[in-house]
């Protein structure tokens, strides 16, 4: 029960400061769908940046691409996702609900292995287990009917005359077809690797499980492409680096664990799969992925399209089609397990102080100043203006300094800069530690750098 508080308080939190809104609210709005508010975006965007410091900025063995979100409808037809992309439906007779076969299993019989069963198996399971609708607890389920998770959409004015095109649902396609111009324009040696961020697309049921699952989101992803002999090495590599991301993005290791699919579970594609799984309030879910991809996807557009996608060896001049291990980082996953493991309560003088204990280097908001009163609002200003070129910065005026301090900790801000009637005098602020709420007095002038070696 304290689990799922805890998720009430994250979710009320992003509500109330600004992070998270629901989508289309004011019509009623629509269902696994969210907007992100002032702070979230900020948030959001802090981790992207964090990451591609991380895997590619930082690194001489990655490049970058940002591929459309439409493609040519051939790309899905020959990477599979026209004909597998698919999940298993059923409807509640009773209340009506929309439900996926695999999750309502999983979520009532936890040791049930769902992988690969056909729907008839699936309704067998169902009714084996007497499993009860969430919304309603009714037994009372229609038969399971596979659905396309593809999103469709059409190009051109006129509907008959249209084609059917579909919005991605998933980043390393774009990359695999785009590999050949990156090798002609980069002159890439392989190892390397090519990331992308971006928006992805599935029209799936989710469990309404805030924005850890949704039908539009944000991958951070790259594919690394590698000699086949290889493989075990680069894979232990990266799901190294991939530990070492959750303390620099500030996701509770603690609250992490590997798990490795079983042969059932893999992909057509994959000849390894490993999840790292966060302890979320709703259960252990997949947080990140890393698959060993073989050769299939680069031999399988070759094949379609008859286009030559090998690797020439600038050494040795062999020609060979490189495989591929994919480190696979949801973005909006990061987001939700940022927040969970960033909240904290605190009493403090017989209240709770509510804090967002975030690595200063993701936080929205970065340093806040806040003058006594508001007849210094012109002089704290100036400090205001001075801080804002170095670090994201918020002038805040609004209620007492108390509330104005419980107010920047429930938006994670690592620091306030208070200026008072002092600061006039001496040319000096004081700045409070968000974490221990201890205060020093230090010069204006050397307020930038103090702030920096702090955030640094």
């Amino acid at each position: 029960m304290a689990d799922q508080n805890l998720m009430d308080k994250v979710v009320s939190l992003c509500k109330r400061r600004g992070f998270v809104f629901p989508g289309s609210e004011i019509y009623g709005g629509l269902a696994n769908t969210w907007d992100y508010g002032p702070m979230g975006v900020e948030l959001k965007k802090n981790i992207s940046d964090a990451w591609w410091k991380f895997f590619v900025r930082d690194r001489k063995d990655m490049v970058g691409l940002d591929a459309a979100i439409l493609m040519n409808p051939k790309v899905w037809q020959a990477s599979g996702h026209v004909d597998c992309f698919n999940d298993a439906l059923v409807d509640c007779k009773d209340c009506k609900a929309r439900l996926r076969a695999d999750h309502l299993i999983e979520d009532a019989v936890p040791d049930a292995k769902v992988e690969g069963l056909s729907t008839a198996e699936l309704d067998d399971l169902i009714r084996k287990h007497g499993i009860k609708c969430p919304k309603c607890g009714s037994t009372n389920f229609t038969e399971a009917r596979v659905f396309n998770l593809l999103f469709q959409t059409n190009i051109g004015p006129v509907s008959k005359d249209s084609e059917a095109v579909y919005l991605r649902g998933e980043l390393a396609q774009s990359m695999f077809v785009d590999f050949k111009n990156i090798m002609d324009t980069g002159r890439q040696k392989i190892p390397f690797g090519i990331a992308q961020v971006g928006k992805c697309f599935r029209n799936e049921i989710t469990p309404g499980n805030f924005i850890f699952r949704t039908i539009e989101f944000d991958l951070m992803e790259f594919e690394f492409f590698i000699k086949e002999e290889e493989w075990e090495k680069w894979f232990d590599y990266w799901l190294s680096e991939m530990k070492e991301w959750l303390s620099v993005v500030g996701i509770d290791s603690a609250k992490t664990r590997v798990r490795e699919h079983t042969e059932d579970e893999l992909s057509h594609y994959s000849k390894r799969t490993c999840d790292i799984e966060f302890e979320t309030p709703f259960g252990w879910k997949e947080l990140y992925g890393l698959a060993y991809r073989t050769d299939f996807d680069l031999k399988n557009h070759m094949d379609k399209t008859g286009i030559n996608l090998q690797y020439r060896d600038p050494v040795t001049n062999e020609q060979y089609i490189p495989h591929v291990v994919e480190p696979t980082f949801g973005l909006t996953r990061s987001v939700l397990m940022v927040l969970l493991s960033a909240y904290n309560e605190e009493e403090v003088d017989g209240e709770t102080r509510v804090v967002l204990k975030l690595n200063p280097a993701i936080a929205p908001v970065k340093v806040a100043v806040l003058p006594l009163q508001k007849k210094l609002e012109d002089d704290a200003m100036k400090v205001y203006d001075l801080l804002k070129k170095d670090f994201a910065c918020e002038f805040d005026l609004s209620g007492s300094i108390g509330k104005r301090y419980r107010r920047q900790d429930e938006i994670g801000t690592p620091y306030c800069v208070t200026f008072d009637f002092e600061s006039l005098e001496d040319n000096s602020v004081t700045v409070r530690d968000r974490d221990t709420m201890q205060q020093e007095r230090i010069s204006i002038d050397d307020l930038n750098n103090y702030l920096k070696n702090k955030m640094s």
